[in-house]
């Protein structure tokens, strides 16, 4: 009883509480005028100290539904959903997103669906429309850790297999197969077949559309360039990267406060080639000191990482290969642009997906 009374002493006495009674519930027309007072107010947990707060109803929710054998039927109202699993004629099979199976058989009429996918390196946008509302949209956000996972797992490995003693190496027996992708690369690819393939397994999308494109990484990097230029790139007549390196730094320290007078010169990777590149704009010249003290955290680079061109190029890569594993229609960037300007969206990879899916003025939902 202490404990509770201290508890009831910190309770704000200011705070508009509702009370929900079950004549609330039973008698519609006596209330009538207390619900519509109520239709835009949200309760929070059932916290002492939690107070109201108004929210927006979204319209276009609903309930994701699979007939007896497993097959997705049209969504139907939270409501109804309700009504159905009271009555157990329905099992709840996921929580996230709520999805219920029905446990009578049903044929479950289906409308046209059509699901659009704005892929990408980072992001993912899908949104799945029908004639009248836009029935599910999500942003996902893709992991950027897969290489330095992958090289953890590799030195684990790599110490557990040097304790076997006894085993016969391996590694002169792997062979890349035709199409290999590098593991980072292998994982968002998957990952995007799996987003779409989830899907159909809640709705009866009849139709999916992916955005691609191409990009040109000198076109970027040169704008003006043109014809055989394409051929004389920046390393030309030179023997190999740390030869340029060197060149285009004068075969002198890069580190402004260097005062040593070593003879060898080192290339350094501005960021790690774990997770960067070896590509010039990630290279730098140091003096053997200046290198050595780097590394021991005795001095520091201000310089900008390089810009990295690892989305242009995963774009390019795998974009025909998601179209032909998933069997799916294609669009541009350039197409979704410009229909996203005519209905006057905001740039997002759900309002992307929202316009490739054939999306106008259907009723929107919110981002699971």
């Amino acid at each position: 009883m202490q404990k509770l009374s201290a508890k009831l002493e910190n309770v704000p006495v200011d705070i508009p509480h509702v009370y929900c009674t079950t004549s609330l519930v039973l008698n519609r027309d006596e209330n009538l005028s207390v619900l519509d007072g109520l239709k835009d107010v949200k309760l929070t947990d059932n916290n002492l100290d939690a107070a109201l707060t108004s929210v927006k109803r979204d319209k276009a929710f609903k309930v994701f539904v699979i007939n007896q054998t497993g097959r997705p039927i049209m969504p139907t109202t939270p409501r109804k959903a309700r009504k159905l699993l009271e009555s157990s004629r329905a099992t709840v099979k996921n929580l996230t997103p709520f999805t219920i199976q029905l446990t009578y058989r049903t044929e479950g009429a289906t409308q046209p669906i059509t699901l659009g996918e704005d892929s990408g390196y980072n992001h993912i946008g899908l949104s799945a429309v029908s004639e009248k509302e836009e029935l599910y949209s999500i942003d996902v956000n893709l992991r950027t850790d897969m290489v330095k996972l992958n090289s953890e797992r590799s030195m684990y490995r790599k110490t557990r297999r040097s304790r076997l003693w006894y085993r016969e190496p391996r590694f002169n027996n792997r062979v890349k197969s035709k199409g290999w992708l590098a593991p980072s690369i292998q994982h968002k690819l998957d990952t995007h077949k799996k987003l779409v393939n989830d899907i159909k397994k809640i709705l009866p999308i009849t139709n999916t559309i992916i955005e691609v494109a191409n990009f040109d990484i000198q076109k970027i990097k040169n704008p003006s360039i043109f014809g055989s230029e394409y051929q004389q790139g920046e390393q030309l007549d030179f023997y190999n990267t740390r030869e340029y390196v060197l060149h285009r730094d004068g075969h002198r320290c890069q580190y402004p406060k260097c005062n040593h007078k070593d003879q060898i010169l080192n290339v350094h990777h501005i960021t790690s080639r774990q997770v960067g590149s070896n590509s010039p704009s990630n290279l730098i010249t140091l003096c053997s000191s200046c290198h050595k003290k780097l590394h021991k955290s005795k001095i520091k680079l201000n310089i900008k990482p390089s810009k990295s061109f690892k989305a242009e190029t995963f774009m390019t890569m795998i974009r025909w290969r998601l179209v032909e594993e998933l069997g799916c229609d294609y669009t541009f960037g350039y197409v979704t642009k410009s229909r996203r300007i005519e209905l006057g969206l905001s740039k997002s990879h759900v309002n992307d997906a929202f316009v490739i899916a054939g999306g106008t003025n259907q009723v929107r939902c919110s981002p699971v």
